[in-house]
């Protein structure tokens, strides 16, 4: 499913590094994390783990608003 989303938004995400590498979450997003070799690895993975989540999200609310009967509507904010 391709977002509709235009608009490019910033995500703060937390780093934190371990023996394996670094492990990333997004706590506007709960239950969104990744992890990476590097950070860079582990900022690549997250940027593409808040898409994914972003997309599930969009779904699941089309899916809430068909079974309502209702219209999924958007706003700029």
């Amino acid at each position: 499913m391709e977002s509709g989303y235009a608009v490019a938004m910033k995500y703060p995400v937390i780093l934190i590094k371990s023996d394996e590498g670094f492990a990333v979450s997004c706590p506007a997003l709960p239950g969104c994390w990744s992890q990476g070799k590097t950070e860079q690895d582990a900022l690549a993975s997250i940027r593409e783990a808040i898409q994914l989540w972003l997309e599930v999200a969009e779904e699941d609310a089309r899916n809430e608003a068909s079974r309502e009967a209702g219209t999924l509507a958007e706003v700029t904010v």
